[in-house]
């Protein structure tokens, strides 16, 4: 029988660039080291988690400290259950109406390219209504919830809390109670989930695909009540009804296993650096080096209202934009990645997710800096 490779400790190169994507985004250089290590044989399995049964003893460990260690880290309460889901935010967009609409009306808080998408594909399976749309002032603020035309007795209200094309985010969940709105708040948090701490009493359900802040593409995580699992219309597949998902604890299908290690790595290591709290601090720490140095600057701008910029996605724009390629070319001289914007609103985007590191920020505002110094 051939003997397979020693495992062998990986460490950061000395010149790994610095990855701004907005998703699938940069990893934990730890958690991709340890997944290296053990990518032939797991804790002397002689599998690779990627080989393994999902119902196998070896994967149900994997699984089982996987979601011990979010609900920890996020702290859910137990009334909550955690979903293992496939199909990223796009299919949760489907999925949540299929769940939670009982053929009623819907409403939808309109902030960006995402909560757009999630209000047609509602449109689909429900009476989807909008409530707010901030498209007027191009998706650069947020709508008070004050203003809100909310519907008499929606079925649930739908916000994404963090738009990552639009750079716009919810710093505090509006609390429906006191709109005076007895309806579940449905919360895709895709592009922020672990960055910061959740307030679980203003929620009933929230979704987010896993590969911006908690691991590779292919994972969906759904984070919902218990007296919400049991709404599904008849028309929704087995596979996406969250009451069966939740009876078999995420494996009425074969779950995406290896995109779930990866997620454990990565809970592990935010449990490493102080949990949600540590890492909400290093957040706003990256944030305001970033968002200052835009707005000290003569060259680059943002067009996010002050009080609703998004920690994670940092949308700015050269007031020069024929400049556009030679920023870009020399950004990524310096080993700076992926910062072109989104095609539907131009300009630059800097995501800057958890395994981000200061350094990287450092790193982008002094180039920035340099550019400009190059242009004066």
């Amino acid at each position: 029988m051939p003997t397979r490779p020693a495992k062998m400790p990986l460490t950061k190169t000395a010149m790994r660039p610095y990855n701004f994507s907005a998703g699938p985004a940069v990893m934990p250089d730890a958690v991709l080291a340890q997944a290296a290590a053990e990518m032939l044989d797991w804790h002397g399995s002689g599998m690779g988690v990627m080989e393994m049964s999902h119902r196998g003893k070896e994967f149900g460990e994997i699984y089982a400290q996987a979601q011990a260690d979010l609900r920890e880290l996020l702290a859910v309460p137990e009334h909550f259950k955690l979903l293992f889901m496939q199909g990223g935010g796009l299919a949760e967009n489907a999925i949540v109406p299929l769940n939670l609409s009982q053929g009623q009306t819907a409403d939808f808080v309109v902030t960006g390219s995402w909560s757009q998408k999630s209000l047609a594909e509602a449109r689909k399976y429900c009476t989807a209504h909008e409530a707010a749309n901030t498209q007027a002032k191009g998706h650069t603020t947020l709508a008070d919830p004050a203003t809100w035309q909310l519907s008499d007795k929606p079925a649930y209200v739908h916000i994404c809390s963090n738009e990552t094309i639009n750079g716009v985010e919810y710093h505090a969940l509006p609390d429906l109670k006191a709109l005076g709105c007895d309806a579940p708040l449905v919360v895709d948090f895709s592009s922020h989930v672990a960055s910061r701490p959740v307030d679980w009493s203003r929620v009933g359900l929230a979704f987010g695909g896993a590969q911006k802040n908690l691991g590779p593409a292919g994972l969906t995580l759904v984070v919902v009540r218990d007296d919400l699992l049991d709404r599904t219309l008849a028309i929704c597949p087995s596979a996406f009804s969250y009451r069966t998902v939740a009876d078999n604890d995420s494996m009425f299908n074969t779950p995406p296993t290896y995109s779930i290690y990866i997620a454990g790595l990565v809970f592990k290591w935010l449990k490493e650096q102080g949990g949600i709290a540590a890492i909400e601090a290093r957040n706003i720490a990256k944030a305001e080096l970033l968002y200052n140095a835009i707005d000290s600057s003569g060259l680059f701008v943002i067009r996010v209202a002050r009080d609703c910029r998004s920690r994670m996605n940092v949308p700015f724009y050269l007031r020069d934009e024929s400049l556009n390629e030679a920023f870009l070319a020399g950004a990524r001289e310096r080993g700076l990645l992926q910062l072109k914007g989104h095609k539907s609103v131009g300009g630059m985007r800097a995501s800057i997710y958890n395994a981000m590191p200061l350094e990287g920020v450092q790193a982008l505002v002094n180039y920035m800096r340099d550019f400009e110094k190059t242009r004066a």
